[in-house]
């Protein structure tokens, strides 16, 4: 929720300052200074030495941002230009950190959003008001290079080695965002993992096409040529557009789908079994080929029943990624004109960069370092050594 800055500068919740993060905390006020000195590269003194330069850096301060308590080291400028009406210098100050402010602001999604919602950088400043109470520090000029900076760690996190990091179960899903992509029929491929610890992670995303094969083939070499480790489990959405494709009636889909939900939804994987026999007796006649799809594919199917019962709420569909691109999706729009490509992605990129932070690890977390470990689940249950080796 985007909150609106009163003069003073708090906020509905209490302040300023409120969601930036360490990098974006460096990377706004850093050039929020840039702007004002080359703002004032033209004031100099009689010599023709600039009155307006930078100056190093004030003491590290702590503030406290919704990630805990960060220490901020504030760039300094000296301004030697003297206010005629009161006869002192002038004195920059700068509107996302003020020298009084102990909390940090709540701008790190804002500007993404406004990208997002087809703003350019010259209509942030004025849109940007009504959030910061004042655009001083926010020129264009800032914000590009703002954008600039969020590229180039979109492109740095595309490119990291994957070798030292272990992803037990992973999710592949592509979510069509509406955003500036060079092509209509576009989307975001994303790809998700959970640690052995529990916790989520993005892997890798990119734009391509939902249901080409050769783009998640290409998605995925690149991982893997980063070093990625094959996880035990993949999940994915293998029927697109499923019964849409096979011209099955819209009157008939929702309780085809139904019925495919009641496979995957039942206490344990003989249930799951007569269920999908239950669906080929229903359907087989009227829809052989999606009915064979599923019975064909049974086995991939039901394989998360193979797993801890305290992962099946993960591990039934992609909704982690859907849940997670959920808020993006509703905040954006169908935008108008060519945009970046490249700056599109880096703006999803923050936002879920910043969602992160917030996302929960998967139910029962101690349990995936012994599916990674190769431990055996029965009816969702931890089969002991005994009983496996029995097996």
């Amino acid at each position: 929720m985007l909150s609106v800055v009163n003069a003073d500068g708090t906020t509905e919740t209490g302040s300023l300052i409120d969601d930036i993060v360490r990098e974006g905390a460096a990377a706004a006020l850093e050039a929020e200074v840039h702007s004002y000195i080359v703002e004032l590269a033209d004031q100099r003194d009689e010599s023709g030495r600039r009155l307006v330069v930078r100056n190093g850096y004030h003491q590290t301060r702590k503030v406290v941002t919704a990630d805990g308590v960060i220490e901020v080291k504030a760039p300094r400028i000296n301004d030697k230009r003297i206010n005629e009406a009161t006869g002192e210098r002038k004195r920059f100050s700068s509107v996302i950190l003020p020298p009084w402010c102990r909390k940090s602001p709540k701008i790190s999604e804002v500007l993404p959003l406004l990208y997002l919602h087809g703003l350019s950088s010259g209509d942030f400043v004025p849109a940007l008001e009504q959030f910061l109470g004042s655009s001083a520090g926010l020129s264009p000029a800032t914000v590009i290079r703002l954008t600039a900076q969020w590229q180039a760690g979109h492109k740095a996190f595309s490119e990291r080695y994957l070798s030292t990091t272990d992803y037990v179960y992973v999710w592949a899903d592509g979510i069509h965002l509406r955003i500036r992509l060079e092509e209509a029929k576009a989307a975001v491929l994303v790809v998700m993992g959970v640690h052995a610890d529990g916790t989520k992670e993005l892997i890798a995303m990119a734009d391509g096409y939902r249901e080409s094969s050769e783009s998640w083939a290409s998605l995925l070499r690149d991982c893997q040529r980063r070093g990625m480790r094959a996880p035990v489990l993949a999940v994915g959405d293998g029927a697109l557009g499923f019964w849409n494709a096979l011209d099955a009636p819209k009157s008939a889909q929702p309780a085809a789908k139904k019925a495919v939900q009641d496979i995957y939804n039942t206490e344990d994987k003989e249930h799951a079994a007569a269920a999908g026999k239950a669906l080929a007796k229903q359907y087989s006649a009227k829809f052989p080929k999606a009915v064979k799809k599923i019975v064909d594919d049974e086995d991939e199917l039901l394989a998360f029943y193979n797993f801890p019962a305290e992962h099946w709420i993960h591990l039934r569909t992609t909704n982690p990624t859907e849940s997670t691109f959920a808020t993006v999706r509703l905040r954006t729009k169908v935008t108008k004109g060519a945009g970046s490509r490249a700056a599109a992605l880096a703006m999803v990129f923050k936002l879920v960069e910043s969602a992160q932070a917030r996302w929960r690890a998967v139910n029962a977390p101690h349990l995936v370092a012994l599916v990674r470990a190769g431990a055996r689940f029965e009816r969702g249950q931890l089969l002991e050594r005994s009983q496996t080796t029995a097996a």
